[in-house]
């Protein structure tokens, strides 16, 4: 006699073959997934830095997971959009950059900073004994700046330099793009740059801070002359049309990472993040609209 308990168990029985086929399906069709990153560092320092989180994701998710370390924002935009990357860490200016030019993507999760802030500021970077105290001092001098899709090295400083009634290309000797925000430090000490673009999160969490932390530079050799308001911290996105139980897969690890491979999560930030939480769309709206506002700065002086 077929009883409600034998039921039960058929169903749960259905419902797990279900899920596993469902599985199945998707590793065929991606039987290895790739995570692309634009570096703040080397290339090198990068990959040393993400190798343990690459074999954590892998791991949970149940496939090969491999860095892609790309050269800028626009290789990940078109690579997401080619369906060539399914993870991506953006920039929130090449987020929003990415949306307005129609590549099918959702963030599904935010860094979060130490105290559990979501935002961090664009800065301008002088060497600590140079004459410089303000940007107004540095007319006719060279600024380094990281890459166009890039907020804190672009987009923030540029609605910034906007607000004071400075337009970079006449004011500046000349305004150099460095590619990443490590170089711009490097062209500021070598002295290609007067001044240099970058993000900072803390006085004592920055890019520059975790350069010192590596030998590079020594973070007394520079100061502070700009500080922009908050800009809402970088999301992790993946194509919209992933299977619904892959973004479930993914989303999963991301958020375990900090409880499950401590270590692994750790090495991405030097310690200095909380775990990643959840964010959507209107959380970047805000970017969109500053990248409007630079998108109409170009044109006028075109």
């Amino acid at each position: 006699m077929i009883n409600r308990r034998h039921l039960l168990i058929a169903a749960a029985l259905s419902a797990a073959t279900v899920s596993g086929a469902q599985a199945q399906d998707w590793k065929a069709k991606y039987p290895e997934l790739t995570f692309a990153i634009v570096p703040a560092e080397n290339a090198s320092g990068v990959i040393e830095r993400y190798a343990p989180f690459m074999a954590y994701l892998s791991k949970e998710i149940g496939v090969p997971v491999k860095l892609r370390v790309a050269q800028d924002y626009a290789a990940v935009i078109e690579g997401q959009r080619a369906g060539q990357i399914q993870i991506a860490n953006y920039g929130p200016s090449a987020f929003a950059r990415a949306i307005m030019t129609g590549v099918k993507i959702e963030p599904f999760a935010i860094e979060v900073n130490q105290g559990g802030v979501k935002g961090y500021y664009s800065v301008f970077f002088v060497k600590k004994d140079s004459p410089y105290k303000t940007v107004q001092d540095l007319k006719g001098k060279n600024i380094g700046l990281v890459d166009p899709n890039s907020a804190s090295g672009n987009n923030v400083p540029r609605y910034a330099l906007s607000q004071m009634k400075i337009e970079p290309e006449s004011f500046f000797g000349k305004v150099v793009y460095t590619g990443s925000h490590e170089n711009a430090i490097i062209a500021l000490q070598q002295g290609t740059v007067d001044v240099a673009a970058n993000w900072l999160n803390t006085d004592d969490d920055s890019n520059l801070t975790r350069m010192a932390k590596k030998g590079m530079v020594k973070a007394d050799d520079f100061r502070v002359i700009f500080r922009s308001e908050m800009i809402v911290n970088s999301p992790i996105a993946y194509p919209a049309d992933l299977p619904a139980d892959l973004k479930a897969k993914i989303r999963q690890a991301f958020f375990d990472a900090g409880n499950k491979d401590k270590a692994a999560f750790d090495k991405l930030s030097d310690g200095k993040n909380e775990v990643w939480q959840p964010v959507d769309m209107k959380a970047y709206e805000p970017i969109m609209e500053l990248n409007k506002f630079i998108d109409q700065l170009r044109k006028k002086s075109s």
